[in-house]
């Protein structure tokens, strides 16, 4: 089992989803952040209105997937997100230990789906 997360661009986020539901990946966390990666000081046009500085706002997407869903779900992320500019994001992989599914105590592989 994985745990991906990705950082994109909120503009992206739609395309990746849909890239996602393609993937049969359809159990997703997102959260809207602030961060900065190589492109720090670059403005960026957000919902109309220009910002710049240090942080900059991006989306987080957390999804837990069992193995056999890593690459699929990663060309996934990838095709959805990639606008070939700087600041298209990035993609972590971590080993996820468990996953308990709270409302029947399932564990593991099966807690996923």
């Amino acid at each position: 089992m994985k745990l991906i997360i990705a950082i994109i661009q909120p503009y992206k986020l739609e395309q990746v989803k849909e890239e996602l539901y393609k993937a049969d990946v359809n159990l997703i966390t997102v959260n809207e952040v602030l961060g900065h990666g190589r492109q720090k000081g670059v403005a960026e046009v957000y919902r109309g209105s220009k910002e710049t500085g240090n942080l900059l706002r991006k989306v987080r997407l957390e999804i837990a997937v069992n193995d056999n869903f890593v690459e699929p779900t990663i060309k996934a992320i990838v095709k959805g997100a990639k606008s070939g500019e700087t600041g298209d994001g990035k993609i972590f992989v971590l080993d996820l230990k468990d996953c308990i599914r709270i409302r029947t105590g399932e564990t593991g592989q099966v807690a996923i789906g």
